[in-house]
């Protein structure tokens, strides 16, 4: 469910008409609506009730605003990089609800987290294991880690967002996974506090998460066996959204399914949603500039670009096409940008609204990894961001400046700077 919807023909983020937005900020324009994404934490709260720490995954969406809005809400963080952490921080996520994940963390980004006295780190190599206990020995305090392990489960998602097989980047073998909590038990440094565990994202059946914590449980218990008694058990994320017709799990059933897998070790639990949380409660603005025909094949030409909105390009994803005006004319046609690759394109094949130039488009379901994994390729500024609470809009994110592109850049005087 989400608040976009339209009025008198005229499509809304709540109360706020997007053509309005669109005068007033320009496009591309990513809004995003504070009733949904509310709405999302709030029911994903209660389908665990007080057994889990929400650490939203700031990856999916990185701005301070919407950070600062799902802590209100009682959400936690979940950051691989200093950069999320250090927004994390100043979006006023206490340290103690941060959980730090990721393959690489270099040596300043563990120093960072550790003198901030974040909850956990996940550990996925045993190299990171070994610098954190040297740092908490230099500390007098060890480092409260997690170990994630790789339990082999196919998430029968896109290949790029799997990490749950044996062949992934991510996580420890499960068969090495005891060796590694037994390395770390007896180093001075750490303090092995809990395991995690993540598959993938986008997924859409219980069953891969379900086969996932089985192999959880039994690990826990195993290491219980040895005297190695875990407190905390990390689920991860990577539940599956609707952006076209799929049917995802409700997420009552997904605590059912935590539940019942581990609910009886009396561990606590963390989750690392972003998709769920924000993927239906964003969108993104375009104006429509030409129309073009090459035979039977029919182009939109828009001025949001891959650039903008990687997904579709990276991902071969779907995004629905709204007319801002409300329309029921709707045409076969590709939806493409300005930029000069073949994979820069919204819609291919669609059917989608029969728009002329000047109209204006709407992207759905653009609220997670829309705007923060844009990029300036072909010298394009960035995309505004607007956040919609009722009748009021927000300016959360100021549309780059082309100077600010090349503010940095140096030209050496042997070449005239």
């Amino acid at each position: 469910m989400h608040h976009f919807h339209y009025r008198e023909g005229e499509l809304c983020a709540e109360e706020v008409p997007l053509r309005d937005l669109a005068e007033r900020y320009g496009t591309p324009l990513y809004v995003y609506s504070h009733a949904t994404l509310t709405r999302h934490i709030r029911r994903f709260q209660r389908a665990f009730g007080d057994d889990v720490l929400v650490a939203y995954s700031v990856k999916a969406n990185p701005n301070l605003a919407v950070i600062a809005a799902l802590a209100a809400e009682g959400a936690g963080a979940d950051v691989v990089s200093r950069g999320e952490l250090q927004r994390a921080l100043a979006a006023g996520v206490p340290p103690e609800r941060i959980v730090f994940a990721g393959v690489g963390k270099r040596r300043d980004e563990l120093e960072l987290a550790l003198a901030r006295g974040i909850l956990q780190l996940n550990v996925e190599v045993e190299g990171e294991l070994e610098l954190l206990d040297e740092l908490g020995r230099a500390r007098g305090a060890p480092a409260p880690v997690a170990l994630r392990v790789n339990p082999d489960v196919p998430a029968d998602t896109h290949r790029y967002i799997q990490t749950g097989n044996k062949a992934d980047k991510f996580g420890i073998p499960l068969e090495e996974a005891p060796a590694m909590f037994r390395r770390a038990a007896a180093l001075p440094g750490v303090e092995p506090v809990g395991v995690a565990c993540h598959i993938g994202s986008q997924i859409l059946r219980l069953e891969p998460f379900a086969e996932a914590l089985a192999r959880v449980r039994q690990l826990v218990l195993d290491l219980r066996a040895e005297g190695i008694d875990l407190r905390r058990i990390d689920i991860g994320g990577g539940l599956g959204v609707r952006y076209r017709d799929e049917t995802p799990p409700t997420l009552e059933d997904y605590a059912g399914i935590v539940r019942k897998a581990v609910g009886d070790l009396g561990c606590e639990l963390a989750a690392e949603p972003g998709r769920v949380i924000l993927a239906n409660a964003g969108v993104l603005l375009t104006r429509v500039l030409y129309r073009k025909e090459v035979g039977e094949k029919r182009f939109v030409i828009v001025d949001q670009a891959m650039n903008d909105l990687q997904r579709p390009a990276l991902y071969d994803a779907f995004h629905d096409v709204w007319p801002v005006k409300e329309a029921t004319q709707r045409i076969p046609a590709d939806v493409v940008g300005p930029i000069c690759e073949t994979s820069d394109f919204l819609s291919r094949d669609g059917d989608v609204p029969d728009a002329q130039p000047g109209d204006l488009l709407c992207a759905m379901s653009a609220g997670a990894y829309g705007r923060s994994m844009s990029s300036n390729y072909n010298s394009r500024a960035r995309a505004a961001e607007v956040l919609v609470r009722g009748d009021e809009a927000f300016l959360i994110q100021e549309r780059e400046t082309l100077e600010s592109l090349w503010a940095g850049e140096r030209i050496p005087g042997f070449l005239g700077g």
